[in-house]
């Protein structure tokens, strides 16, 4: 049997096996009684989300696709589903290589332990995998690329007026930050991660502060932990705003803060105002929320099905342009978040062009490395990457028409140079090779 096909069928079953017991299954079995029906599969027990960086495999597995019960959570509420064609192709053979040795789509799905992947070239599926018990109905936890969502509903807030520019200070908006080091910060600089504020994001170290923000969602008044943590008046600077750039969930989180100030809405519930319902999402999602109906997370927190995250992928590649015509976003919107920041760090040796756009990353294949291919097909200039520790990723390239989804559970939270981000890397290039022949 060909592989393909076997693809196929196996998310044929799982989807029927999912749908055929839906009907019988309640809210109360997932906890979650806001949601209109429960995601599948419904595990019996999943980890201590206090421990998140230390999972096992297993745990990391079971963690991540019961995030949306683990914590407090907002529901933004599909409408008028519109769910995307399928036109399955085969990809059987499509490959990549490192250092002489040949690797085809079945062995980057093994060694990258993806639990989930989706290709969607033209509006239409074109190849889709679920491993290890998840389905077409499971919600899995977005990590960082929820950044990339927080940053697109940034936009939106620029067009509808409630953000006048993104070279205001955030105090404009966010008075909580007046008289600390945050208080000059634009949201551009938030957005960039060029605040020049001291963050230690360092997922191996059980000191750091995002390690510190990880044990604060584990506490009853997340809100308030979280916020103490971040907006501390004693925290420091390193660089003056918009010089250099340094990965900062801390920032994150304060810019979805700021963006929830700026609507009066929660990011739930704008996702759900401007996306979610307009655009024909195919099922309920959940966000994390510190508080209920007035707070969610803007560093991660986001839950939905591949379909969905495949169908944000779309959205944004079309500039938010929405079926009645109305334009979402700003028009110039996606080149902007495109246009890699130069500041110190972020343009370096792999990336003379820059690392970073508007919380998207530049994860194109660096022209130095050797004895790799295909190095060639997703040009840096015309490629976005959102992605998320432990391989979390929504990819977007407009220009070819393709965006491709993953959910992961790499061993490591952010691999080292020549590891899984660039397995990922070569492998999107490769099938973007296969469906342009």
């Amino acid at each position: 049997m060909k592989k393909h096909t076997k693809y196929l069928s196996l998310f044929s079953t799982l989807l029927l096996t999912s749908i055929s017991g839906y009907a019988n299954q309640s809210n109360n079995e997932c906890n979650v009684p806001a949601l209109t029906e429960c995601p599948q599969p419904i595990d019996s027990s999943y980890p201590n989300i206090k421990n998140m960086l230390t999972w096992d495999q297993n745990e990391r597995l079971l963690g991540f696709r019961n995030d949306y019960r683990s914590h407090l959570g907002d529901v933004f509420y599909a409408k008028n589903p519109k769910p995307l064609i399928r036109d399955i192709q085969n990809l059987e053979n499509v490959s990549y290589q490192i250092k002489g040795v040949n690797y085809q789509l079945e062995d980057y799905i093994k060694r990258n332990n993806v639990v989930g992947l989706m290709v969607i070239k033209r509006g239409k599926v074109v190849f889709e995998y679920y491993g290890k018990g998840n389905t077409a109905k499971t919600l899995w936890t977005s990590r960082s690329v929820g950044k990339s969502i927080v940053s697109t509903l940034v936009g939106i807030a620029l067009q509808d007026g409630k953000i006048t520019s993104l070279d205001d200070a955030i105090v404009k908006y966010n008075p909580s930050v007046k008289g600390t080091v945050w208080e000059n910060v634009t949201i551009r600089q938030l957005l960039q991660h060029t605040s020049g504020v001291e963050w230690g994001e360092d997922y191996e170290n059980l000191s750091s502060d995002f390690a510190k923000l990880t044990e604060c969602e584990a506490t009853p008044q997340t809100y308030e932990c979280v916020h103490n943590l971040v907006i501390n008046p004693n925290r420091k600077s390193f660089a003056k705003p918009g010089e250099v750039w340094r990965y900062s969930s801390g920032g994150a989180w304060l810019l979805g803060d700021t963006l929830e100030k700026a609507t009066g809405v929660s990011i739930a519930q704008y996702l759900e105002n401007k996306i979610w319902q307009p655009y024909g999402m195919t099922s309920d999602g959940v966000w994390h929320s510190y508080e209920s109906g007035k707070h969610n997370t803007g560093a991660h927190g986001f839950n939905a099905t591949l379909e969905d995250w495949g169908k944000f992928g779309l959205f944004f590649a079309q500039n938010g342009l929405l079926a009645d015509g109305k334009q979402a976003l700003p028009m110039n919107w996606l080149n902007e978040s495109k246009s890699w920041v130069q500041a110190k760090d972020s343009v370096n040796s792999n990336y003379p062009e820059g690392t970073y756009g508007f919380e998207w990353w530049n994860n194109s294949v660096p022209e130095k490395m050797q004895n790799i291919a295909p190095k060639q097909g997703l040009d840096s200039h015309d490629t976005l990457w959102a992605l998320g520790i432990f391989g979390q990723i929504i990819m977007v390239n407009p220009k070819e028409q393709l965006v491709i989804v993953q959910w992961s559970t790499w061993p490591v939270a952010h691999p080292a140079e020549g590891g899984q981000s660039l397995e990922a890397s070569l492998m999107f290039n490769a099938i973007n090779n296969q469906l342009n022949k």
